[in-house]
């Protein structure tokens, strides 16, 4: 009876505790908005999954890829083998951290992330404000191979793991990068830097992936590098600042600004005033495309950098196989560093086309270098000035001989345009006729200036590229490869197209012109006859007397001290050689009588005299028949 009432009573339990669990269900089901929650997290979940599904037909991976401690679990290695591939392998054995090595001109980093250089220090340079000379640094450049797997991946290599070694064998330090799949399978950076040597040893390898590299897709290699500011003046480094290249077996150009393509490369330089950068290859280059663009508004703007190079250089593989041996420079603009390493590097050194890049390299540079090594640099301009404008003083001889013969026959000509005054075609036979006889021409004063002109401008490109300059002080200049400052305005104080400072050697070169312009065009001012139907040339020298001055103090700035520095002292010996020449050599009285003699004598034409003067004759029979018609 008993067991009967237990049955009983724990089937009731049962019930109520069934009860109990169905209220409690009941009381806890979802809303309807829990509900539309749950099925948008369904279809978020498999939208995801669908994703997933196609990232693993084509990856292209990102620097976050490949971020995993030395502790990777086995859910990491699965991950980076789906990221990564084959090159998983050497996530696994990479860290983070850069590998430094240092020569006795270079301070280095590599960066373990991309095996490329992250830091270049140049040690024995620092820049106008002292702090050490940087060509990489903070993430300025990079170096990245881009390429395709036989797995549908598509890789860049600057954010691969690569795995470090360092050797050293003597005064050659040897790096090597390794991008691995297995130890016997990589990709290899190898670097070998020697003690006293800018040039530094650089090949690009693969061993063993030729069944990982896709052969069908391109392989592209992109250097890249925004250039840090060395000098006082942004804009002045600026205006040095170009990519440079060597193509076609010799041939050698530049970009300042733009895009250019370019075929049969044998290097490519990003040169920064005074410092460069420069990739070059024993295999030569096909295809390749270089960019730049400048980074600098204006000069009030402290700019970090100055322009953005870029450039992008197609691969090919042998064999399957990566295989391009090249070489980095980095280091001084410097023509003498450049010269000897016989690679036309020299050409990164702007001299000057023709000519007058040809002055600068065999008559300037080695004076400039031999006057060096045994005074202080501003002295050798001087010196090197004195040079030069003594052996152009017969061209100066030839040109005030010209002027004073112009001069001596003035009242001649004039008593020729009085004469004539009605018949200008006539006046002018006749003046030209005097001229050819008394053997003077205001062409023969011209000549002498066109011949000082190479000089000239071979010297204005020869200043502003001594690297020997660069930081040399000579009297208030405490750098003759930059302006000098005797008064700064105040901070944000500037004047148009002249600057925010005040420079004296630009102030005295000005001065020393407008003396040798007056003392060379005023003479031509007064022996210059008017002619029909020309501009008065007397007015536009008076013009240019005033102007030429004004436009050096404005131009020359922002300029090399040096620079300004040579024309000063140019201009003060070309008055004293005037000064000399017309008191002391010329004789007007002499030189009259030379002119009669002369007059005297039968004068023989050439044959472009010639021609003018049947030019003239005939026009003055048109003009005479013309009149007879009317």
């Amino acid at each position: 009876m008993e067991e009967k009432k237990l049955d009983l009573n724990s089937i009731i339990g049962f019930v109520l505790i069934f009860g109990i669990l169905a209220y409690m269900l009941w009381q806890n089901k979802p809303s309807p908005e829990e509900l539309e929650a749950q099925e948008k997290a369904k279809q978020e979940q498999v939208e995801a999954e669908k994703k997933t599904k196609e990232q693993e037909q084509t990856l292209v991976t990102t620097a976050n890829d490949y971020a995993v401690g030395s502790d990777a679990d086995s859910l990491q290695v699965i991950q980076l083998k789906n990221k990564l591939g084959a090159f998983a392998y050497s996530a696994l054995q990479s860290s983070n951290k850069e590998t430094v090595v240092e020569s006795d001109l270079y301070a280095l980093k590599f960066s373990n992330k991309g095996g490329y250089l992250s830091e270049v220090r140049l040690k024995q340079f620092v820049d106008y404000d002292s702090i050490p000379i940087y060509l990489i640094k903070d993430n300025n450049a990079s170096f990245n191979i881009n390429f395709g797997t036989t797995d549908s991946r598509i890789l860049n290599t600057k954010d691969l793991p690569f795995v470090s070694s360092v050797t050293k064998n003597g005064d050659v330090t040897l790096v090597s990068m390794k991008l691995k799949v297995s130890e016997s399978q990589f990709l290899e950076y190898r670097y070998e830097i020697k003690e006293g040597d800018y040039m530094i040893d650089f090949a690009v390898r693969s061993q063993g992936l030729s069944n990982v590299i896709n052969s069908s897709q391109a392989i592209n290699l992109d250097w890249k590098l925004k250039g840090y500011r060395h000098a006082k003046s942004i804009s002045y480094e600026n205006r040095y600042t170009d990519i440079h290249y060597d193509y076609e077996d010799g041939k050698a150009d530049y970009t300042r600004d733009g895009e250019d393509d370019i075929e049969d490369v044998s290097w490519v330089g990003y040169k920064q005033h005074f410092f460069s950068s420069v990739l070059l290859t024993d295999n030569r280059f096909k295809n390749v495309k270089v960019k730049t663009e400048n980074l600098v508004k204006e000069e009030t703007i402290d700019t970090v950098f100055t322009k953005s190079f870029a450039t992008t250089i197609p691969l090919e593989l042998q064999g399957g196989e990566i295989n391009q041996t090249m070489d980095w420079y980095y280091g001084p603009s410097d023509f003498k560093v450049l010269n000897k390493y016989d690679r036309n590097l020299d050409e990164l050194v702007p001299f000057g086309w023709g000519l007058f890049g040809w002055i600068n390299r065999y008559i300037f540079m080695p004076l400039f270098g031999f006057l060096g090594k045994y005074m202080a640099y501003g002295i050798a301009i001087v010196v090197m000035t004195i040079l030069v404008k003594i052996l152009l003083s017969f061209v100066q001889y030839k040109q005030f001989l010209s002027q004073a013969k112009m001069k001596i026959l003035k009242p001649e000509l004039d008593a020729i345009r009085e004469k004539y005054k009605d018949n200008k075609m006539k006046a002018q036979q006749e003046t030209m006729a005097l001229q050819t006889k008394a053997g003077a021409s205001p062409m023969a004063g011209c000549l002498p200036a066109l011949i000082q002109l190479p000089v000239f401008y071979a010297l204005f490109q020869f200043f502003p590229s001594a690297f020997d300059l660069r930081q040399k002080s000579f009297l208030w200049a405490d750098d003759l490869s930059s302006y000098d400052v005797i008064y700064q305005f105040p901070s944000g104080w500037s004047i148009p197209f002249y600057g925010s400072h005040v420079s004296l050697f630009p102030i005295l070169a000005s001065i020393a012109i407008f003396f040798y312009m007056r003392l060379t065009t005023g003479q031509n001012m007064q022996s210059q006859p008017q002619q029909e139907g020309m501009p008065d040339m007397a007015k536009m020298m008076k013009y240019m007397m005033y102007f030429s001055p004004i436009m050096m103090l404005f131009f020359f700035n922002n300029y090399a001290s040096g620079l300004s520095l040579y024309y000063f002292i140019s201009n003060v010996i070309s008055i004293g050689i005037i000064l000399v020449i017309k008191n002391f050599i010329l004789d007007e009285d002499k030189i009259h009588a030379q002119i009669q003699e002369k007059k005297k004598q039968p004068k023989k034409q050439n044959r472009f005299q010639k021609k003018m003067a049947e030019m003239m004759e005939q026009a003055e029979k048109q003009k005479q028949a013309q009149q007879k018609r009317k």
